[in-house]
């Protein structure tokens, strides 16, 4: 078995069988083709079925010689497991010299947030007389509202909002759908941006179901969101390092701070394990620290 012909057969395997979006397929091939580099290189060379525990170790020193930081080489060895996962399956080795692998230790960091005022001064900052400002403004209150990862939010469509219920229908990763509520501000902007301003745009052909266009109407990149906050942050004299997924962040710590069940917050932002919603506990403590810290008389 060669690793042109098992990284072809792991691609079709992810597609068909996980149902894995097109940027998740090709980030794990990344994955694997490193592995390939590794094993073929002058000297080496080495098939994927030969492939030990011991060589599996010397690829994660190989890794980090090339200054590979802890959390990218954890990413690629999930990414290894998987295809050493499908060997098996397939029958294509007798045992997975992967199992036995440890990924390196990562010091987990707590992602930043923003505060309720901090989100409050990010939309007051919004130039509401330009029609971008309406579709903006419903950009912010949507991703902070609903927790949506902005690869979401850019694909969300007319047909999945049931605003006179209060929900959406997203589509997360791996295509899995999930029902999020959505509040009343959130709402109220979404109706402004479709109903008195899209309707005035032009819309490209295979755009139309979609919610959020720039002027020329076609789809908004996670790049372009990512400089509109940016600019916002600017404007409102907010120093941190913000990006669209700090809303989400944002978003599930305010819900876990108010006393939120981790269940539901795990349901709401599509976490396949409660052990990745489990972040926000720790964020909890950090700001029960902080009230201590703030009110207690003695502290």
């Amino acid at each position: 078995m060669d690793w042109r012909s098992a990284i072809k057969g792991f691609q079709s395997y992810l597609k068909l069988e996980k149902s894995l979006s097109a940027n998740s397929i090709e980030a794990y091939s990344r994955d694997i083709e490193k592995l390939y580099q590794f094993a073929d290189r002058e000297g080496f060379k080495i098939n994927p079925e030969k492939i030990t525990l011991s060589n599996l170790r010397e690829f994660i020193v190989w890794a980090a010689d090339l200054g590979m930081i802890p959390s990218s080489q954890a990413r690629i060895l999930s990414g290894i497991k998987s295809f050493y996962k499908y060997l098996l399956m397939e029958d294509l080795i007798k045992s997975d010299p992967s199992e036995l692998l440890e990924s390196p230790k990562i010091q987990r960091k707590l992602p930043d947030t923003l505060s309720y005022e901090e989100i409050n001064k990010l939309i007051a900052a919004i130039d509401l007389s330009k029609p971008e400002g309406g579709r903006n403004k419903a950009i912010l209150e949507v991703l902070y509202g609903s927790g949506l990862r902005v690869s979401e939010l850019t694909e969300l469509k007319l047909s999945n909002l049931y605003l006179d219920i209060e929900f959406i229908k997203v589509t997360g990763k791996g295509s899995k759908e999930r029902l999020v509520p959505i509040g009343g501000e959130a709402i109220n902007a979404l109706k402004i941006w479709i109903e008195n301003i899209r309707v005035h745009i032009p819309i490209k052909k295979g755009e139309e179901d979609l919610v959020f266009l720039n002027r020329r109407g076609s789809r908004l990149s996670r790049v372009y969101i990512f400089m509109v906050i940016k600019q916002l942050a600017q404007l409102a004299g907010i120093n941190k390092t913000i990006s669209p997924h700090t809303f989400r962040h944002s978003f599930a710590t305010h819900l876990v701070e108010g006393g939120a069940d981790l269940r539901a917050v795990q349901e709401m932002l599509g976490h396949e394990s409660i052990t990745t919603t489990e972040i926000y506990t720790h964020l909890d403590r950090e700001y029960l620290k902080g009230t201590i810290i703030q009110f207690h008389p003695r502290s």
